[in-house]
């Protein structure tokens, strides 16, 4: 029992919705609104009058604070210890949604996400051993916080030395070992379910396994930066790499050429697309693996952070009947993700669509998908040329790799087809001039080019630590030379425990879009890229790369140094 001069408040049952009424925070109707969501839905009260908007996440922890008389504790700015918060299993705190803050002998802290919930209260003391204080938490923080502190890092490495272990017993060929249902397997398998397990929890997109001289170097990508997962023996790289090998169906024995496959995993639920490529290098075959996961990977158009203006102009391009659109940028822009999210758009029963891709990156119902095998001469061209037998509506061409594509792409936009594709071009101006250098003649691409959208992606400052800023005077300069009188709000990012001490927390596209008009057109029909240029520049409504970028950083959202970065890339 815990010392009479701590108080221990128990949770206690309240009827918040009436409460919020009383207090003027939200109204009858909307409660009764919320009330006929939650019939269906069967989520807490209070979660569907936030997701209705009816009232703020702070808003109601702040009351629920005040009602319950227990502090209300912000994640965000909150130094907790990751050994103080793992002494609740991890399955026990994404149940009951707790998070152990402190752990003082005589009454523990303990934040919940619904302070209200007695039988969670109840489970946790009988697990803590004594009745826990408690306060209130915010539960998007709380669940952000629950997939940094229970990573798997520990345990990678410990399966890591496992396997070392095990392998350094048996004087045995390493790629028969992994090969087989054996003494290794076990091993094997745990280790590579621990990696995807803690990639899908941080959201990496690709892993990197990398044997050198001494260790073997297993990195994520995270926000487009790599960082460094683990290191262990190299005497594991070969068992590890054969093993991912057979899971993606390619030849354990063939070491000495690159090699790319495909495969699903399920983890926590969730199936990843796995697209593996082996490279031989010195000291063994390096594995670069790009996860795809089919649960999160399609993003509406709104989602993707286009400008309102422009974006209400790409929905107006798509919903032209025929023409091209294309989107470029270089390798890890985004492109795909914008082309995905304008199909999403565009898929419904009334419309066939066919999509050429290499590889296909995540699976649309409804829509049909061409994989292109270079092995039996199946190329762009080739499936192309077939796909307009198949009388389809709209088409998406995974990229404009040569002239004959772009030729067979541009008759299909002017004989009634919608054409999607993208290209690799630093801005939407040098696109079009790059099609001409490709061979494709001027009058078609007046016939046929609808719109180009050139994108980027920048890292996206985080929120749980942003704080004001004052770059240096050259980048204050440059910004107020692109947007004149505007207001500058730039920030940056502190670093705290949910952005790994960087400052910056997932990414955000910086967008270029350019229309074709009648000035435009006319421009591409003279073939004078100079021309084409200055029109494109004096178009009503257009912004730069640059441009766009420097807007982000003035509102906050990124860096000046990250918006610099897009602005040095586009004048290379």
């Amino acid at each position: 029992m815990p010392p009479a001069n701590v108080q221990i408040v128990k949770p206690k049952k309240i009827r918040i919705g009436d409460l919020l009424i009383e207090h003027k925070i939200i109204s009858r109707e909307q409660l009764e609104s919320a009330l006929a969501d939650q019939r269906q839905s069967g989520r807490k009260l209070g979660r569907v009058l936030i997701e209705n908007g009816f009232l703020t996440e702070e808003q109601l922890l702040t009351f629920l604070s005040r009602q319950l008389k227990v502090p209300y504790i912000d994640l965000r700015r909150y130094q907790f210890q990751p050994e103080v918060v793992r002494q609740i299993p991890e399955t026990h705190a994404r149940r009951y949604r707790v998070i152990l803050l402190e752990d003082a002998q005589d009454a523990p802290l303990m934040g919940m996400a619904d302070p209200t919930d007695l039988f969670a209260y109840d489970e946790m003391t009988r697990i803590l051993k004594r009745p826990p204080r408690i306060a209130v938490v915010g539960e998007a923080d709380l669940l952000k916080t629950i997939d940094l502190v229970y990573r798997h890092t520990e345990q990678i490495s410990g399966l890591a030395a496992e396997l070392e272990q095990e392998l350094s017993a048996y004087d045995v060929d390493l790629t028969e070992l992994a090969s087989t249902e054996g003494l290794t397997d076990a091993p094997v398998v745990k280790l590579l379910q621990t990696v995807f397990e803690d990639a899908v929890q941080v959201n990496a997109s690709d892993v990197h396994i990398e044997p050198d001289e001494r260790a073997l170097r297993i990195r994520f990508r995270l926000d487009g930066e790599l960082r460094v997962q683990t290191t262990a023996d190299r005497r594991i790289a070969a068992a590890l790499v054969s093993r991912l090998k057979l899971m993606a169906g390619l030849d354990i024995s063939e070491r000495r050429l690159p090699q790319d496959g495909r495969c699903n995993v399920r983890v926590h639920d969730q199936h990843v697309d796995v697209r593996l490529s082996t490279m031989p290098v010195q000291h063994g075959e390096s594995v670069v693996m790009r996860l795809l996961n089919q649960a999160s990977g399609l993003l509406d158009l709104e989602r993707l952070g286009m400008p309102e203006t422009p974006l209400a102009r790409f929905r107006e391009v798509l919903r032209a009947p025929y023409g091209m659109v294309l989107v470029t940028g270089p390798t890890g822009s985004g492109k795909t993700t914008t082309l995905y999210g304008a199909l999403k758009t565009l898929n419904s029963e009334a419309v066939k669509i066919v999509t050429v891709e290499d590889p296909v990156e995540y699976r649309l119902p409804g829509i049909n998908q061409v994989q292109i095998n270079p092995k039996i001469e199946l190329t762009f061209a080739r499936a192309l040329r077939s796909i307009l037998r198949q009388d389809p509506d709209i088409i998406l061409v995974g990229e404009m790799r040569d002239r004959e594509t772009v030729e067979i792409g541009l008759r299909a936009a002017m004989t009634g087809h919608l054409v999607l594709s993208t290209l690799h071009t630093n801005d939407a101006i040098s696109t079009a001039l790059r099609l001409m250098d490709m061979g494709a003649p001027s009058y078609m691409l007046a016939a046929s080019l609808r719109a180009i959208v050139s994108q980027r992606l920048v890292r996206r400052i985080c929120e749980s630590c942003s704080e004001p800023d004052q770059p240096d005077p050259g980048m204050v300069a440059l910004a107020k030379a692109e947007l004149g009188d505007a207001p500058l709000n730039f920030r940056r990012g502190r670093g705290c425990a949910f952005c790994h001490h960087t400052g910056y927390q997932g990414r955000i596209g910086v967008f270029e879009f350019l229309e074709t008009s009648s000035r435009l057109i006319e421009a591409l029909h003279t073939g004078d890229p100079q021309r084409f240029a200055e029109t494109a520049r004096q178009q009503p409504g257009y912004q730069s790369l640059r441009r766009a970028a420097i807007a982000l950083a003035a509102e906050g959202l990124t860096t000046m140094e990250q918006a610099a970065r897009v602005s040095f890339t586009v004048e290379e």
